[in-house]
């Protein structure tokens, strides 16, 4: 199945059920080479309307980051980080603490 297939079936999949926050964000990375305005949305969307969604946040903030958007990056790092302590998930959390530590460090900020 080629990209603009999947692409086509989860935008019919996120139209279906727009309460899974997965197919939203299946779509974002569908779109992260094509089209980033495209995937900057999606995980906007994903932040503000599926805000408990952990997989977002380690994503999105590399996203961003690579944008260069640090100030939102680093914010959803923050964000992350709290939901996965939050949400007692220890690994995610490990993995977003590190994330970010690397990301500070790469960029020259303070944590």
């Amino acid at each position: 199945m080629g990209n603009l297939e999947r692409i086509k079936l989860l935008e019919q999949f996120s139209e279906e059920e727009p309460e899974n926050p997965f197919n939203w964000y299946a779509l974002a990375l569908e779109y992260q080479d094509s089209d980033p305005e495209k995937t900057s949305k999606l995980f906007d969307k994903l932040l503000s309307s599926h805000n408990s969604y952990l997989p977002t946040y380690f994503t999105a903030a590399h996203f961003f980051a690579e944008r260069d958007e640090l100030k939102k990056s680093e914010k959803v790092f923050r964000d992350g980080i709290e939901l996965a302590r939050s949400q007692e998930n220890e690994k995610a959390y490990r993995e977003l603490q590190n994330a970010f530590q690397n990301f500070c460090f790469e960029n020259d900020l303070e944590d």
